[in-house]
This record gives structure tokens, sequence and C-alpha cells, in this order.
């Protein structure tokens, strides 16, 4: 009997895609040693992506090239043809973008609905008639994967919520698989050499992860400073033009990327991470902040509730006083007693489970 043939749309693998781009590397990488029967399919935007996040070849895996730029006509228009071609029993695409024409049978994961919930001009810094009609696509583009999809995973119970109030019918096909963390994050044990009076925030710098509030906290917390890292992009050279108009440019400073390696010891070295996002899909940073042992600064939003538990220090994300109050009751705090939590809280997120859970719905979709 031929064997099953599943594809993985991994043009949005790797650490260069943030969140996302970790969530399908953890993925993908796990799933051939998992189901050794199975054809994996995995197409690639180019060789070098491929090589990062796969490193050695794996017999029971074949590597597509898909140099197709993701949100653009190419994907929509040329995506579906490369995937007939390989004949597929599954596709996962672990994203909204599933190409209108390919018509075989598909699963997709929602990280979150963030742009059906944060609309307009502060969002973008597209024009006007130019964000209304990528809007117009992504709304239309995003509601045939979610209708269409045979299964759609979610990170978290509260995006599972999200996706069931706009898509009502969505409701006995949504899956949480909840994220994990990478094990050489994981210790128990802080540096001694530790930066004082430090935050740190690490991920992109749109609107809505609200940076500006930690920001304008600092001119209440003289003695603080505040490491950005993130990759390069239109919203850091706004956020940095930001802090140069509050004349804050002495207590805070942009590192760009830093690799994994560098990122743990980074975790331990700063007083806490800070999570002042208005909508988020799951918080990735702040579950691997704690599993480094270090304390977390979070905004009070559903998600952060959720997934972070009692194992972080809470804020109002709208409120500046809020922020100061939960840093300055972070001086107070029983760190042994908190790392205890944070400890407890990091060990419920695996990626071995979230790729095992995966797995189980594929091996249910393939025998329905």
């Amino acid at each position: 009997m031929k064997p099953a043939t599943i594809g993985i749309d991994c043009r949005l693998a790797g650490h260069r895609h943030a969140g996302i781009g970790r969530y399908i590397e953890n993925l993908v990488v796990r799933l051939p040693n998992l189901a050794t029967e199975i054809q994996w399919v995995y197409f690639f935007h180019d060789q070098q992506q491929a090589d990062e996040v796969l490193g050695s070849e794996q017999k029971n895996v074949k590597v597509v090239l898909a140099p197709f730029r993701h949100y653009s006509i190419d994907e929509q228009l040329q995506l579906p043809t490369l995937f007939a071609q390989e004949n597929l029993d599954l596709l996962h695409v672990p994203h909204f973008n599933v190409p209108l024409f390919y018509k075989k049978k598909f699963l997709i994961t929602i990280h979150d609905l963030l742009w059906h919930e944060q609309q307009g001009l502060d969002v973008t810094t597209l024009p006007k008639w130019q964000y209304s009609i990528k809007y117009i696509a992504y709304r239309y583009v995003a509601t045939q994967a979610v209708k269409r999809a045979v299964a759609i995973f979610v990170p978290a119970e509260t995006i599972k919520r999200v996706i069931t109030k706009y898509y009502p019918d969505t409701q006995n096909k949504v899956l949480v698989t909840k994220e994990g963390v990478d094990e050489h994050l994981k210790t128990t044990k802080r540096k001694s050499d530790m930066k004082p009076k430090t935050f740190l925030y690490v991920g992109s710098l749109y609107p809505h992860k609200n940076l500006k509030l930690v920001i304008d906290a600092l001119a209440k917390l003289p003695d603080y400073k505040l490491l950005v890292v993130g990759t390069r992009n239109v919203f850091q050279k706004q956020t940095q033009e930001y802090v140069r108009k509050q004349k804050r440019e002495k207590q805070v400073e942009f590192l760009g990327y830093v690799p994994d390696e560098k990122l743990r010891g980074l975790y331990q070295e700063v007083t806490a991470l800070v999570q002042p996002s208005l909508s988020e899909g799951f918080g990735l940073t702040g579950v691997e902040a704690m599993a480094a042992a270090t304390p977390v600064l979070a905004s009070n939003i559903p998600i952060f509730i959720e997934i972070y538990q009692d194992g972080a220090l809470y804020f109002d994300p709208h409120s500046v006083e809020s922020f100061c109050a939960a840093a300055r009751s972070l001086e107070k705090t029983d760190r042994n007693e908190l790392q205890k939590k944070e400890t407890a809280v990091a060990q419920q997120y695996s990626w071995q489970k979230m790729a095992e859970k995966t797995l189980g719905e594929y091996l249910h979709q393939l025998g329905s």
C-alpha cells in the first residue's frame, strides 16, 4: 500500500518569522520521527531556509521549493499547482493564507484573528486605498480558509473563543494545541552578574504590542532601562523616533536580532521581561522567560492570564501607573516563590506534546 503523503507549507518557518516561525519549525522537525511510515512533503521558500530549519536530511521528508512570498498574488495563483503536483492526501497550512484555488483536503493553524479586531490606519503604514484593498482581501481569504479547513489548530482556549465568536460554525473543528519551550532555555538558576533594574522586550513592534506604554513609564522609573530585541522593520523606526521624542534615549537600547544561543543569557541577566501587548495569540516569549527563571510583567489581557496563570505580575495595558506599580511590586516580591510558580507554568508547555497532538489529528483526517 502506498504510504500517505502529507504536505506542510513551511514558507514561514524559522526564527526570521518570530512566533509563527518557531511553531512551524518545532512541528516539522518532530513529525518525521513520530510517523516514519508517512511521506512528508515540506514546502520551503528556498533551500537556505530548509537547511536552517531541518538541519540534516531526513529519509521520509521531501523538500519542495516554493519561492512565493506570503500574501502575494503568486501565492494564490502558483502555489495550488505546486501542491497538486505532489498528490497530497492532506495539506497543513499553518496560517490563514490558503490559496483559494486549492481544492483538496487541508487543515490550518490560526494563531490569532488580530486583524479582525485591530483595524484602521493606525495598524498599517499603507495609504488608505491600499490598506482597504488589502484588508478586504485578508478577510475574504481568511474566511474561506476557516470555512473550508477540515480542522483548525489554535494555540489557546482564548483564541478558540475568538474564532468561534466570528465563525460559530467552526466550534466542532477547532483543536487547541498549545505551544512549547525550547529545552536549551530551561534553567532554575539566575546569573550572578545581572543587569540592575533592566526590562527586556522580545518581539515585533506593531502598534498593538503597546511598547509605548513601557517607554512612557520609564519617565516615572528613571532608574530603569529597557532592552528591545527584534528584527528591524518600519515600526521599529517609528518606535525609535518615539524614544527620541520622549527623550528616553539613555534608557532604551535597541539590540536588533539576537540568536537563540544568546537569548537565554539575556533572559537571565535582566530584571524582568515585559509583555505590554493589547492582543496576542499565545505570548511565547513570556513562557520562554519563565523557563529561564526570569520574572514576567504582563498586561492583564485574557490570553496572558490563560497562558501565564499565576506565574506573572499583571498590569492594566492602558495605564502607565499600573505598569509602574507592577514594576515596583516586583522589587518586593519573594523571587524564590515567584520562580517556583514560573517553573510550574513553563513545564506545562511542550513542543513534543504539540507535535503529537497535531499528528493525531492528521491520522484522524486520513482515516475519515
